[in-house]
């Protein structure tokens, strides 16, 4: 099938990509012609495992193309595929400016019958909103359907997730535009839920809302666990057999951020107050999660009375691994604060740092390698789980630091017992912390 994607963001992209791999003709269009004339020789403007490669071999099979003009883009497209941004506004509210600039260009290049589907995120009863604002911007005489195509990918491994996800959500109120989009994704083999599409943008919003509430219920769990002195990993191990619980999503740490979690749980606490209804549940969430994000400065602050003059490492800038996406990092909130505090603040991340420095205090250093961020530093603050910082060896960590150096891990990515060995002071999240001189604080 002959498909256009309107946005090369992370789910753009990585539908585009992905749908060219399953078979079908896909051109990707973006207003930006300088990124569009990079991905056409096959190079992402985003870091995400396996795209590169995907790109290229689905460009040299003359499956997919790219293009910054919507009349050839769009050009005998059957289906066309929604994947702007909807950033919040400061109050919490979607920003659906881009969604309808770029359901304004659809409309006034549209010549042929066509199915839209909404692939961003947007607050229930836009899709409704957004059929009758194309309808109204027409130039051709031309019939319209609306789908909503919610995307559940993790960034870091959005390409594993679209091949092996756990259900694709197709919300329709036409029965044969929902028979299309369920044919687009057959190849896949993955379980369908076609609903209706207020159910579908409901279950995109209420599916990372709980996700968002495990993590900060976990927090939670992990900041009563340091002052009792048990381990909330232990805790997290036994409560994950649980099989209505699960593993997932109760790793203790910093908090969460990206593009999705953080913009959600907004959205929904302001839909949730426009029918009058007070989210209590997901208010505390958010709360839980803008507190977590400092609470290792404040831990910090508390251990060494002042961090003023201190030189600071802070190894991992990306809100997660496998991604060079700096939106909502606790890194940002991090770094500001130990700015404030009048720290010296040396940064390293493998991916982001090029994303990271425009929206970082220009006090920052940023170092080429782990290393380097680590040489002559007396505090250490770990924000990312990368492999490169996990794998770090202790010894070098405590030979590049200055005497009695200290770390703060906010991801927890060091066993207590192999830290013991290396007389290194460390702090993690709802663990015990681990003095210098081996004796537990």
């Amino acid at each position: 099938m002959k498909l256009a994607v309107v946005g090369t963001g992370y789910v753009g992209l990585v539908t585009g990509v992905c749908l060219a791999e399953i078979g079908h003709q896909v051109t990707c269009i973006d207003i930006d012609e300088e990124k569009v004339e990079k991905m056409k020789k096959g190079i992402p403007p985003i870091y995400e495992e396996g795209l590169e490669s995907l790109m290229k071999q689905n460009i040299q099979a003359r499956r997919l193309f790219f293009s910054s003009k919507f009349e050839k883009g769009l050009e005998k497209a059957d289906v066309i595929y929604l994947a702007v941004g909807t950033p919040q506004y400061p109050d919490g509210t979607t920003d659906l400016t881009a969604v309808e600039s770029a359901a304004k260009s659809i409309a006034h290049h549209l010549v042929q019958d066509a199915i839209i589907v909404t692939k961003s995120t947007v607050p229930v009863g836009s899709n409704e909103y957004l059929k009758s604002f194309i309808h109204s911007h027409l130039k051709n005489d031309v019939s319209i359907e609306v789908v909503h195509n919610p995307e559940f990918l993790r960034e870091g491994s959005a390409i594993h997730d679209t091949f092996h996800g756990d259900r694709i959500v197709i919300g329709a109120e036409n029965k044969q535009a929902a028979a299309v989009i369920e044919q687009i994704n057959q190849p896949l083999d993955l379980p369908l839920v076609v609903t209706d599409i207020k159910n579908a943008e409901m279950i995109k919003y209420a599916s990372n809302a709980f996700l968002a509430t495990k993590i900060s219920f976990i927090n939670e769990i992990a900041n009563i666990c340091e002052k009792i002195g048990a381990n909330v990993e232990d805790v997290a191990y036994g409560m994950g057999l649980d099989k209505r619980i699960g593993h997932q999503f109760l790793k203790a740490g910093i908090g969460y951020g990206g593009s999705c979690f953080p913009k959600d749980t907004n959205a929904l606490v302001h839909m949730a107050g426009g029918v009058d209804h007070d989210f209590e549940l997901l208010k505390s969430v958010i709360r839980v999660n803008n507190q977590q994000q400092i609470s290792l400065v404040q831990k910090a602050k508390q251990r060494l009375g002042s961090l003023e003059g201190k030189r600071v490492a802070v190894l991992g800038l990306a809100y997660k691994p496998g991604t060079d996406d700096m939106r909502e990092a606790a890194s940002i909130v991090v770094i500001h604060r130990l700015i404030e505090e009048g720290a010296e603040v040396t940064a390293y991340d493998p991916f982001a740092m090029e994303n990271a420095a425009p929206i970082l205090p220009q006090q920052v250093w940023f170092a080429k390698t782990a290393a380097e961020a680590l040489h002559d530093a007396e505090v250490g603050f770990i924000l990312t789980e990368w492999d490169q910082i996990k794998n770090l060896s202790l010894k070098d960590v405590k030979d590049l630091m200055k005497a009695d150096p200290i770390i703060y891990d906010g991801r927890n990515c060091f066993q207590l017992d192999d830290v013991r060995q290396h007389l290194i002071e460390y702090h993690s999240v709802g663990r015990p912390s681990i003095a210098g001189d081996l004796r537990s604080n």
